[in-house]
């Protein structure tokens, strides 16, 4: 298990595919992740919402985890998504990620039946997860894919098992982030809102794992060690820069979109796995626009 505290700006790092099989293509995997790293972030989510998850299947998960394990260096952080719809199924894959490499793992809700699982049930889900589990276990709250939002009471029946790190909440809203924080006020609080880092670290977040650091990662690591060094005014103004690109690529394009601002910058990215579907040329154009506002430099 990795020593030392969660937190920081964490990268959910989006799946390459393979243009002519379709498989996941581990070179540019681990080269995206190098640069990240080497750009100040510190740690990468595999199959996270942004790295295709649903659209994954867990041996591709775990052949991932087992290609960053060498690229992840010991004092980062190499997190793997382990959320499935049973109980039973997500006990197995963390302890597998767990033996992958995987120093934590993000677990989300289950949401098949969820409209059968009241807080109490989804928190002896996470409880038993976590009661299997080899390593720490990060609570993922992303209502807008799973369409369940977590309430306060599942975390606060979690405060006591030593093997629940934290948080990470997707939401959106920094009411409910607050409201998470006093559930589980030990845990470490991520959000998961590059349009809300600067003020989740105002809460009292220790870190981030958002979608715009997959193509802004010295923006973010700057934000970052700029309001924990209490240089408050430059570090709004580097959360002014993420707003527009977080809520026009993150979260009105999701995977695709990330994918075509990294290749922006210079980043692997390449095509989503279908269902999903790719941007087309003027939606591309937009976001060239997005990030030559930001500062940010198009690749050659």
């Amino acid at each position: 298990m990795r020593a030392g505290a969660l937190g920081g700006v964490l990268a959910p790092i989006p799946t390459p595919y393979d243009s002519e099989t379709g498989a996941v293509a581990p070179l540019p995997l681990r080269r995206a992740v190098r640069d990240l790293l080497a750009a100040g972030l510190d740690g990468v989510v595999v199959a996270g919402s942004t790295g295709e998850a649903a659209l994954l299947d867990d041996a591709e998960l775990l052949r991932a985890v087992e290609w960053l394990r060498d690229v992840v260096p010991e004092n980062r952080w190499l997190i793997a998504g382990t959320g499935a719809e049973s109980t039973r199924a997500t006990e197995r894959l963390t302890r597998d990620a767990a033996s992958a490499g995987a120093d934590a793992v993000l677990v989300r809700p289950p949401s098949y039946y969820a409209s059968l699982l009241p807080p109490g049930a989804l928190a002896d889900h996470f409880r038993r997860v976590a009661d299997a589990s080899p390593v720490p276990i990060v609570v993922y709250n992303i209502p807008k894919y799973t369409h369940v939002m977590l309430q306060d009471s599942t975390l606060r029946a979690l405060a006591d098992h030593g093997r629940i790190a934290g948080f990470k909440d997707s939401s959106g809203d920094l009411k409910v982030f607050a409201g998470f924080r006093a559930a589980l006020p030990r845990a470490v609080a991520l959000v998961g809102s590059g349009a809300l880092l600067y003020p989740a670290l105002e809460m009292g977040a220790a870190g981030g794992v958002v979608g715009v650091a997959c193509f802004a990662p010295a923006l973010c690591a700057r934000l970052f060690a700029a309001y924990r060094a209490g240089d408050l005014v430059p570090a709004g103004a580097l959360q002014e820069r993420l707003v527009t690109l977080h809520k026009e690529v993150v979260v009105g394009h999701g995977p695709a979109g990330i994918k075509a601002a990294m290749e922006a910058v210079g980043l692997p990215g390449g095509p989503v796995r279908p269902p999903l579907v790719e941007l087309d040329s003027r939606q591309r154009a937009r976001v060239a626009e997005l990030l030559s506002a930001a500062g940010l430099a198009a690749a050659a």
